[in-house]
């Protein structure tokens, strides 16, 4: 059995010898309290860091019962121990010769508290996955640092990041309730007829568009009007009291800069459940909400855009509409019907984000140029086809247009971040003055289609390569000889959630998934089981750390944006 100074004596003998020798150290290591694991040693300096394990036997460990008996209690405290190890490894991430050395480090969360491959909790054990940068200079081992590294830096890593005796049981306490309490929360929605619910005192603004953090400054705390506040019941905290959003259709109005955007964007992270003091963690939507936009350029595929879109010039298909450039308009019709097929009950839009004339055509434009000649049908004129034939609810920033006052069954009026009901008064003025516009939408819907997915082009094999798969941030995935722009999918919030999407496409492929399933909705029922049965590890028969859970309406846009992509109608 090796042993902590085995490794320690390998590691100082290897001293200024090639790098290649550092292949020596991969396999099982035992230290006095846990296991070392070295699964993969990078082949150079700059090659992707050394992968490792840290196994910990529960008992050793000493965390309660309490904190693990629940699936969600369970995943939150995976998510802690990755962020504990996270911040202990940065205070020895310095970097030292050449290339990657010196690193150590985990997957890094965000705000959000996901299902990661980082750490994985039982009654029996925890196991850690993390990376290392092996020393060197030039192309020569720097031993002594290397052994510093993991015989001396790691222990103190583990002990203070793992080990329950040496963590603070009532922060452990509140992230774990947390998340039970969000997840308490969102599954009580549907039996009280709600999409969304907003705890009072909630904190919606973020420091920036890019950063995901709760504002710093002095904010007005969420409350909204008493008589659409409701009580749900948590486990941990009791009754909490806030504003509940009804199925059906609601429109968010308000001057500019009063917050409709910031509630919108709110609601469409409320899929996910968030850290303590984020300031959104009881904030909830159900998990079928996805936010949907306009995309310039973007391609489509075989999408039924007919209840939006006809009587395209040269006669074009628009019930199995193919296209390598779609414009605002046909992009958007696209991305509804693309989320419809996919399973989405609610739809989140905001007219910044949307194509003027698929949202709104107004009486003067209707009088100027016939319906005969428009093949658009705007949003406005099928959205309350969408909730009444196939119960599809949606939430709407509206800011420039009162023409959906008719339809909207809740209107949200922002003032300083602070909600009123101006529902009845919308209504009012929708009977006052009448646009006299003419519908367009007819009676119903339409009937989405549902496509069969071609198993051809979506091999992740790349030169030699036989798993091509990288990321760019949330924005971009390169899949076998494929470069996937996702920059429109604002709920894909974690590059490790694109990094899983990309080996579950791998794995579907490899398993036959898209020949077999017999359309894109089964493709997709057998992703979530999969998910829901052992996380996003399925996927993957490395032992990677970097990978996190995602929805399946996720998964089915990327699948929608390859730009090779060949249906058929199911």
């Amino acid at each position: 059995m090796k042993n902590q100074n085995d490794l320690r004596n390998i590691l100082e003998s290897l001293e200024n010898r090639n790098y290649s020798e550092y292949k020596r150290i991969k396999g099982p290591w035992h230290f006095p309290k846990f296991k070392l694991v070295v699964d993969h040693v990078q082949g150079d300096p700059f090659a992707a860091a050394s992968l490792m394990r840290i196994f910990i036997q529960m008992p050793t460990a000493d965390f309660p019962v309490s904190t693990w008996n629940n699936l969600s209690r369970t995943t939150a405290l995976r998510d802690y121990l990755t962020r504990r190890f996270y911040n202990e490894s940065k205070k020895f991430n310095q970097p030292i010769g050449t290339g990657k050395g010196g690193l150590i480090t985990i997957d890094k969360p965000g705000q959000q508290i996901l299902d990661r491959t980082s750490c994985f909790v039982t009654g029996e054990k925890i196991e850690i996955r993390f990376v290392v940068g092996l020393p060197a200079n030039g192309r020569r081992i720097l031993g002594q640092d290397a052994a510093n590294i993991l015989c001396n830096y790691l222990s103190t890593i583990v002990s203070k990041s793992l080990f329950y005796e040496n963590l603070d049981p009532i922060a452990i306490n509140n992230h774990l309730s947390t998340n039970e309490d969000a997840d308490a929360l969102r599954s009580q929605l549907l039996d009280k007829g709600l999409i969304a619910f907003i705890a009072n005192h909630s904190q919606l603004p973020r420091r920036t568009g890019i950063d995901d953090r709760p504002l710093l400054k002095a904010v007005t705390k969420f409350s909204g009007p008493e008589h659409w506040e409701v009580d749900i019941n948590t486990p941990n905290s009791g009754p909490i009291r806030g504003m509940g959003i009804p199925a059906g259709i609601n429109l968010i109005v308000g001057g500019g800069y009063h917050g409709k955007s910031t509630l919108l964007h709110a609601l469409e992270r409320g899929v996910y459940n968030h850290i303590p003091d984020d300031g959104r963690e009881k904030i909830v939507t159900v998990t079928s909400c996805l936010k949907v936009r306009s995309e310039d350029g973007r391609s489509v595929h075989g999408v039924n855009i007919s209840p939006f879109i006809n009587n395209l010039p040269a006669e074009k298909n628009t019930t199995s509409f193919s296209t390598a450039n779609a414009s605002g308009s046909t992009s958007q019709a696209a991305s509804i019907m693309e989320a419809i097929e996919a399973g989405a009950k609610v739809l989140l839009i905001d007219e910044d984000t949307s194509a003027t004339n698929f949202m709104i055509r107004d009486r003067r434009m209707q009088a100027l140029i016939a319906k005969e000649y428009e093949p658009i049908t705007p949003f406005a004129d099928k959205v309350k086809q969408l909730y009444d034939d196939l119960g599809i609810s949606t939430i709407m920033v509206m800011g420039g247009s009162g023409d959906y006052f008719e339809s909207a069954d809740r209107v949200i009026a922002m003032n300083e971040y602070l909600p009123s009901d101006k529902t009845t008064e919308a209504h009012e003025i929708a009977t006052t003055w009448q646009t006299g516009r003419l519908h367009e939408g007819g009676e119903k819907f339409g009937e989405p289609i549902h496509r069969k997915i071609n198993q051809n082009n979506f091999s992740p094999v790349k030169e030699r390569r036989p798993i091509f798969i990288k990321t760019r941030q949330t924005d971009e995935l390169f899949y076998g000889p494929e470069s996937i722009n996702l920059s429109a999918l604002e709920q894909l919030v974690d590059e490790s959630q694109l990094r899983a999407i990309g080996h579950c496409l791998a794995w579907c492929y490899h398993n036959k998934v898209f020949e077999t399933s017999s359309s894109l909705h089964e493709i997709l029922n057998t992703v979530h089981m999969k998910l829901s049965e052992s996380g996003p590890s399925i996927f993957n028969e490395k032992p990677d750390g970097d990978l996190a859970t995602f929805r399946t309406l996720e998964l089915a846009a990327t699948i929608n944006r390859f730009r090779s992509l060949i249906t058929t109608n199911a």
